[in-house]
């Protein structure tokens, strides 16, 4: 078959969603079944999955300036889509693969994945016009898909529930952990950490947007209630770029930096992050609303022990592995931090289940039951 894959997502600064197109792609390109693959990029369709550069283009720059105007936004919204539809138009023998929810207009053989419904069942965690603009697009989305593609079972349910969708419409196709996530020595571990003042298992992390949705706040009040003496030797890291409705995040930021167990690194190359990851003591996740949680799977498939919320599709990613609280809950939490760092019996059998369960996922997997949906369509 000739499929057309979207990948304006694979870009600088690389997110969840960009590492999914990223890691789906490159095993696409492996699969006997596609006689040709490309990629639509803008309104280019180019043959090569584009390339990650670890730094904002000027064009970029310039792009992210101009999206801050009402009229140049409302401009690019109108007219982009129509130039993906005229190439798209030219090949209409292929299959159209959009990962990032949209669906350009007057597509035949097309399909598109859903990662959440947080913009319909979370609205007030984003900016009031993308939920607006989202919501009149996603809708559009389920009106002209052939099939849907959702990350987990929980976000294929609550896909078919909310837009009253036979599930026969709806495929899954579960994420996995990029093969750069895995343990690692504590003497290779040292050499990077050292540079970002960090010491080899005596740091709790968390690595996310900075946004309401990650429900950072309530991951510092819990971190707060533990003992002084412990966030001390043990402190907090945080990693992420910033995200909408931040600001008040932070000035927090700002007035923990010299208190000597906080730690925000913002945004962390693709080439530092696995070991960030596999340096840390536990990993800390008690997001609000998750359509698969890929941040747990890759702490686990580095060996580090986890302690997440219990919302979403996180209970079907880390299964019995994690300590698990309600997301709002921030004495239980900070119970759960405090046991993932001090408790040896549970850390060891933590990172043994950690490990195993990860290795249940793989991208190869991802992509043979992505393969299905193709072929329904």
């Amino acid at each position: 078959m000739k499929v057309i894959f979207g990948s304006d997502s694979i870009k600088f600064p690389l997110t969840g969603l960009g590492r999914y197109s990223l890691e789906l792609a490159s095993c696409l390109k492996e699969r006997e079944e596609i006689s040709e693959l490309f990629f639509l990029h803008g309104h280019h369709l180019i043959r090569q999955i584009p390339m990650v550069r670890e730094k904002i283009s000027v064009v970029q720059s310039l792009r992210y300036l101009a999206q801050k105007s009402y009229f140049f936004s409302a401009f690019y919204r109108l007219i982009v889509p129509r130039l993906k539809t005229y190439i798209l138009k030219q090949h209409p023998e292929a299959i159209y693969h959009s990962p990032n929810f949209y669906l350009p207009p007057n597509v035949d053989r097309c399909l598109a994945t859903f990662h959440d419904l947080s913009v319909f069942t979370w609205p007030q965690c984003h900016r009031p016009e993308r939920v607006y603009f989202m919501q009149k697009e996603l809708c559009l989305t389920i009106k002209r898909a052939a099939i849907l593609i959702a990350d987990s079972d929980f976000a294929r349910l609550e896909l078919a529930e909310y837009f009253n969708l036979p599930l026969s419409k709806v495929y899954v196709a579960k994420l996995a952990s990029s093969g750069i996530f895995y343990p690692r020595a504590t003497e290779d571990l040292s050499r990077f950490l050292s540079l970002l003042g960090l010491q080899v298992n005596q740091y709790c992390l968390f690595v996310g947007s900075i946004e309401p949705r990650k429900n950072i706040e309530t991951l510092l009040n819990a971190y707060e209630r533990l003992p002084m003496a412990l966030r001390m030797s043990v402190p907090l890291v945080i990693s992420g770029c910033a995200g909408w409705s931040s600001a008040a995040l932070h000035q927090r930021f700002e007035h923990l930096k010299n208190s000597g167990w906080f730690y925000y690194l913002g945004y962390v190359k693709c080439a530092v992050l696995p070991y960030l990851f596999a340096g840390a003591r536990s990993f800390l996740f008690p997001s609000l609303y998750e359509g698969f949680g890929l941040p747990i799977l890759e702490a686990m498939a580095s060996g580090v022990p986890v302690v997440c919320s219990d919302s979403g599709s996180l209970p079907e990613v880390a299964g019995s592995c994690a300590l698990m609280c309600s997301a709002k809950d921030v004495d239980t939490l900070t119970v759960l931090i405090k046991r993932s760092i001090e408790d040896n019996t549970w850390r060891k059998r933590a990172k043994i289940n950690g490990l195993n369960r990860a290795k249940q996922f793989s991208w190869k997997r991802c992509a043979q039951e992505t393969l299905l949906a193709y072929q329904q369509v």
